[in-house]
């Protein structure tokens, strides 16, 4: 049986691409899933700032100080109409746009190469970090009715990280699939708790929670922001909520994974999911404020509100964890489904290695979902799965390819003016034809532009000293590395271009030399496959044991009895330098000959016998290719051993003759 096709599942040909494609249903859980999981943690982080007012010396709870609690509701309801701006943007770049791609193709194809790869490095790090950010805020909703469990958060987070790489290696449809269940079982849940809630909170029945029930958080512990101000910490607030904003540009990344008509239904599932995100953003901090919910280290605003909705321990407020819990969890598909798809366009475009281009049995870009899993799974292992200390570093990438995104429909929308009524010419990625509505559309973009570069830097400001920084510093190194990894790209295209040259095909001399470890059945089937090339030819033996060394010696006189072997000593047991020197000494002799080296590579049955052998063929083959003029060839010796050789071990001379 094969563990791989077990896991991840048989292999699919190239021509099944398009039967990949998912459905809005499938795709609203897939791109959707960490826009809506926000909700469970965008209203907290709100609270968590503003509870700098809530404690008097460092003792009084946050119920005392309803008043700054009030301060959240028109904080949502002013992050609930900036979602609808980018909503109506991201529309507007799904129909110009329809191969996906995003911030990085809209910047591209309209700012040029260092905004796109800007925006490109923003959202790559911000796939990153909704990993991380996503489960760990979802293992903290399971230690809120588990708190058995908070010592092994971290280790409960990379497990799941590891999960859901395996499921995401299985192909997008099959992913799509398997979250729908928790997604849509997350939506359900959390309206019933809200509609439940509020005819309670109307009704006048839903009572506050008991303070002492919950361990708040005290000043002390933000309290170094107080200084700056009541108008600087509600800014703050209002950037930690803005959180409930990442995960919006997904779908506008990812068309190509949807059915045709794909702009159409990608779409239309943007609107749904900003709808249901609205909702349930406004209703959770409506009901927050009805409770007076208390941001703790260890219960979630989730947890409170269904405790004092369905009472504390009943079966529905665990049942209200769990569905958040299961989308938080899953919330990382997002970026599991975006991540490698924008990663390839990068590596396609030179800017991140080739690699990235490839996709795996299961038709997904797979070298990008395993890199992905391992940064997520380093930063939550650095900052021990807290959901706070991850915020900070989390909203500035987004809000910054907001803000590339639409900039670049502007311009773009700026070209389109100036064509006249029916006249269409051929752009970068998209063809521009006349929009009798352009001033319309360019004024959304604008406006949409406007607000989130005013949002970043709001974040980038109040987040500065509590991680923003990093983040800061990040985005300008990688975009550094990506031009790096360009220039060696387009260097080695110049090399290889046989653009306005003849290419070099003169005869050259070639030297053959068949490295020797040991005389025996492989050294003579590399005699024979030299002999058969007709170029001079001798062996060399690398002397790392000189005992050996006159062994392979005499055995070559007895056993093979033609051509020359060279012993090269090597007194420091090196293999790669001592062969290097002599080939080098040998092109010195013959300028601008070639030196054919060929070597034997024992190839066993199975990976773990291979193990129990040197493999020194790759340490020779690594070598080499560096040297100029030298051609490697590896010849394997495939190694059958049957059970009656097994058994034929106690005879030294038998195996031998054998």
């Amino acid at each position: 049986m094969n563990v791989t096709h077990v896991l991840i599942g048989k292999p699919l040909q190239t021509k099944d691409l398009p039967h990949q494609a998912v459905s809005k249903l499938v795709g609203l859980a897939v791109f959707a899933s960490d826009a809506l999981s926000s909700t469970a943690y965008a209203t907290e982080e709100i609270l968590i700032i503003l509870s700098i007012f809530a404690a008097g010396a460092g003792s009084a709870m946050w119920a005392t100080n309803g008043a700054q609690l009030a301060y959240s509701i028109p904080i949502a309801i002013a992050i609930a109409l900036l979602l609808v701006i980018v909503t109506i943007s991201y529309r507007q770049t799904i129909y110009a746009y329809p191969k996906g791609g995003g911030a990085y193709i809209v910047a591209r194809d309209n700012l040029g190469e260092v905004p796109a790869q800007i925006a490109g490095a923003a959202l790559l790090t911000d796939y990153i970090l909704t990993v991380a950010v996503s489960i760990s805020s979802g293992v903290a909703q399971i230690t809120s009715l588990f708190q058995g469990l908070l010592p092994y958060k971290v280790p409960i987070a990379v497990g799941v990280i590891i999960l859901m790489t395996i499921v995401n290696l299985r192909g997008v449809k099959e992913s799509g699939r398997v979250f729908a269940v928790p997604t849509y079982f997350f939506l359900g849940t959390m309206f019933l708790t809200l509609g439940i809630g509020i005819f309670r909170a109307l009704s006048g029945t839903l009572l506050p929670i008991d303070p002492n029930s919950v361990e708040a958080i005290q000043q002390f512990e933000l309290a170094p922001e107080a200084g700056f101000g009541m108008m600087f910490l509600i800014l703050r607030a209002f950037s930690s909520g803005c959180t409930a904003l990442t995960g919006i540009e997904a779908i506008s990344n990812g068309i190509t994974a949807f059915k045709e008509p794909k702009s159409h239904n990608a779409a239309i599932t943007l609107i749904w999911m900003s709808s249901l995100l609205i909702a349930m953003f406004l209703g959770i901090t409506f009901l927050a404020n009805q409770i007076q919910a208390i941001p703790s280290h260890t219960e979630t605003v989730i947890s409170q509100l269904g405790r004092a909705i369905f009472g504390e321990g009943s079966l529905l407020q665990g049942i209200v964890l769990a569905a958040t819990a299961l989308i938080l969890l899953m919330a990382a598909n997002t970026s599991y489904a975006d991540f490698p798809r924008l990663a390839a366009l990068h590596a396609g475009d030179g800017f991140l290695p080739r690699q990235l281009t490839y996709r795996g049995g299961r038709l997904v870009f797979s070298w990008g979902i395993v890199f992905l899993a391992l940064a997520a799974s380093l930063l939550v292992i650095i900052a021990n799965a807290s959901t706070t200390a991850l915020i900070p570093l989390y909203a500035i990438g987004v809000f910054l390819s907001f803000t590339m995104s639409q900039t670049g429909m502007v311009v773009r929308l700026r070209k389109i003016s100036k064509l006249k009524p029916g006249e269409k010419i051929k752009g970068l990625e998209t063809d521009l034809e006349y929009d009798p509505h352009w001033r319309l559309h360019m004024a959304i973009s604008a406006f949409g532009a406007l607000c989130t570069f005013v949002v970043m830097v709001i974040f980038a400001v109040t987040k500065f000293t509590h991680g923003a920084w990093f983040i800061v510093l990040l985005i300008p190194t990688l975009v550094f590395i990506f031009f790096r990894i360009h220039h060696h790209y387009k260097g080695v295209a110049h090399a290889l271009s046989l653009s306005g040259r003849r290419p070099d095909v003169d005869a050259r001399d070639v030297q053959t030399l068949i490295l020797v470890d040991d005389v025996h059945a492989e050294t003579a089937r590399l005699v024979n496959f030299a002999k058969s090339l007709r170029h001079p030819w001798k062996a060399v033996h690398i002397a790392v044991n000189p005992e050996k060394a006159a062994s392979v010696e005499r055995k070559w006189g007895e056993r093979i009895g033609e051509g020359e072997l060279v012993i090269i000593e090597s007194p420091f047991r090196q293999l790669a330098e001592p062969i290097s020197e002599y080939i080098q000494e040998l092109q010195a002799e013959k300028p601008g000959s070639f030196v054919h080296v060929i070597m034997g590579h024992l190839a066993m049955e199975s990976f773990w016998e291979q193990t129990l052998h040197q493999n020194s063929s790759y340490i020779f083959t690594l070598a080499l290719s560096r040297l100029e003029n030298v051609v490697v060839t590896t010849v394997p010796y495939h190694i059958h051993i049957d059970d009656e050789q097994e058994h034929v071990s106690e005879e030294p001379e038998k195996m031998q003759a054998h």
